[in-house]
């Protein structure tokens, strides 16, 4: 009888510990959680491969600021059907599209690509 109830002791206590680690493991993967939602979002930057009809409307955006559009849009549109790539944004991110876009130039050596 007392190596019965030793037996359901050591059972009772086993079964406890087991529960209990299986808590601290699901906390702990929780509290993992809340802090990767309490990281700030990075911004990620889209490149837009684009088949010849999407060059028109992503290169309006594209050139929409620039102080000459319409000169600006026809560039961005000749990059666009030979590299298919108009990086995001109004100016800059020109690296996004590679070097196609980057290398290319006007016949007097300056970038061609806006």
């Amino acid at each position: 009888m007392a190596s019965t109830s030793k037996f359901l002791l050591l059972l009772i206590i086993s079964i406890f510990l087991i529960s209990l680690s299986q808590v601290s493991s699901s906390s702990s993967s929780e509290a993992g959680i809340e802090a990767q939602a309490h990281q700030p979002q990075r911004k990620v930057l889209r490149v837009f491969c684009v088949n010849y009809a999407d060059c028109g409307s992503l290169c309006a955006v594209r050139c929409g600021k620039h102080s000459r559009p319409n000169v600006c849009t026809r560039a961005c549109g000749t990059c666009c059907q030979r590299c298919n790539c108009v990086p995001p944004g109004t100016h800059g991110n020109r690296e996004q599209c590679g070097s196609c876009y980057t290398d290319m130039l006007t016949h007097g050596n300056r970038p061609k690509c806006p």
